[in-house]
């Protein structure tokens, strides 16, 4: 990227993103300032030769070019001369093709299997981007393919970028706060297709005529993933099995062989199985991956069990949408816990969810009240002040037989650093509500 050098370039927000983003400058040739408004020293890892500021953000005017972080809004960037996000920077730097994911829900773990699917079809394939690793690590890599989660934020600051294929896995109302709509964040995730041509592929479910339209953004081809099939081509759920069709070869599978426990599992797994076989990968290879993949923590993860009480963790259900499929997916009757920071969200669709499944609702963090409201009439509620009394609170409810459940529905950036910091509260928590086994 010859451009870089020389450049004066503004990075703005120094967590992983945009201390990997530094580093990928200077490396080029930059005269990168970074700051952070939070940070009063500079974090692990900003390399020698970064101008650190801390407390403001510098004029972007006076930048060539300004690299905000993704939880840096666009009214914050007025008057820069130009503006790529991280994301931007390594599509321009990597040699291989990018396998992308989008979604409302489930990205990191599409990603992680996916990951290991291209790996047993033998290609050198590595999983970075939202879900940990800035993409821009993996410049100098030696790679046959990346495979990127990409949120929403990432795709407002996109410029060129063009995956070899997209996969958007669904789209419900999330980060209201920041688009201000549900129409500008589909459109905002659309992003990722515009720029796709006949030799790219589009990945989509069959039965969602929204990201059908969006997928259809670009002139790539079209690939579909669900329940049922019309002999399309793509990977679809049908007759006790899975089929997955793409050009000529239509290749059988058992769902009991990949190990699925849920049908939330089973829609990822159909989407990587699509892309896999939009990239050309072998589909029996890959699907043989599957059950070897581990599960991340913090989504639908049993913590515990004692006295005939099930504890189950899904803090990654920081939406509406993710908590509606948590608390389809376990056993009723169901103690549910949630709470945290609103996003500006309808919980509407909770309360018919939650009527007849959930014995409690204890609800805590700073939505409390207005999800008390909105579940008032559906479900007996207990409100609380943090997730700790939450904890004891639904212990306390629960009987023998039921789940108490751990699904947000909202952020925890009230109480909490990240979803994940929530997710160890929450086993810390029910460790210390005495003696349980794991």
């Amino acid at each position: 990227m010859e451009e870089l050098a020389g450049a004066r370039v503004l990075v703005i927000g120094l967590g992983r993103s945009g201390t990997s983003a530094s580093r990928f400058l200077v490396e080029r040739g930059a005269q990168v300032v970074a700051c952070d408004e939070r940070l009063r020293e500079p974090p692990p890892g900003l390399p020698a030769g970064v101008e650190a500021v801390f407390g403001r953000v510098p004029d972007p005017a006076s930048f060539d070019l300004v690299v905000p972080s993704p939880g840096v809004p666009r009214e914050r960037l007025a008057g820069a001369r130009a503006v790529l996000g991280e994301l931007e920077l390594a599509f321009r730097a990597l040699p291989v093709p990018v396998v992308a994911v989008t979604g409302t829900n489930g990205k990191s773990t599409t990603v992680t299997m996916l990951e290991a699917m291209l790996r047993a079809g033998g290609l050198r394939a590595r999983a970075a981007g939202n879900l940990g690793l800035p993409a821009v690590e993996l410049c100098g890599e030696a790679l046959d393919v990346a495979v990127l989660e990409v949120s929403s934020f990432q795709l407002e600051t996109v410029e060129r970028f063009r995956p070899a294929v997209g996969v958007l896995l669904n789209l419900s109302p999330d980060h209201l706060d920041r688009h201000g709509s549900f129409a500008a964040y589909a459109a905002a995730k659309g992003r990722l297709f515009e720029r796709q041509g006949p030799e790219d592929v589009a990945v989509a479910p069959a039965a969602d005529p929204i990201c059908l339209a969006l997928a259809r953004r670009g002139r790539a081809r079209l690939l579909r993933f669900g329940t049922g099939s019309d002999g399309g081509e793509g990977a679809f759920a049908h007759a006790g099995g899975v089929v997955v069709r793409a050009g000529s070869r239509t290749i059988r599978l058992g769902v009991s062989e990949l190990g699925l426990a849920t049908p939330v599992e089973l829609e990822n797994t159909l989407a990587a199985l699509a892309a896999a076989a939009g990239l050309g990968v072998d589909v029996e290879r890959a699907a043989a991956a599957v059950p070897g993949v581990a599960r991340l923590p913090h989504r639908l993860e049993l913590v515990a069990e004692t006295g005939g009480v099930r504890f189950v963790n899904d803090s990654k259900a920081t939406n509406v949408g993710a908590a509606l499929a948590a608390l389809r997916a376990v056993p009723e009757p169901v103690v549910w816990i949630a709470g945290g920071q609103d996003k500006g969200l309808d919980f509407g669709p909770l309360a018919d969810a939650a009527r007849g499944r959930v014995r409690r609702a204890v609800l805590f963090g700073a939505s409390r009240d207005l999800l008390a409201e909105t579940l008032a009439g559906a479900v007996d509620v207990e409100r609380v002040t943090g997730l700790d009394e939450a904890v004891r609170a639904a212990a306390r409810a629960a009987r023998p037989g039921d789940t108490v459940l751990l699904a947000p529905a909202c952020a925890s950036f009230d109480e909490f650093r990240n979803y994940e910091e929530r997710g160890e509260r929450f086993r810390t928590a029910v460790r210390n509500l005495g003696e349980v086994q794991p």
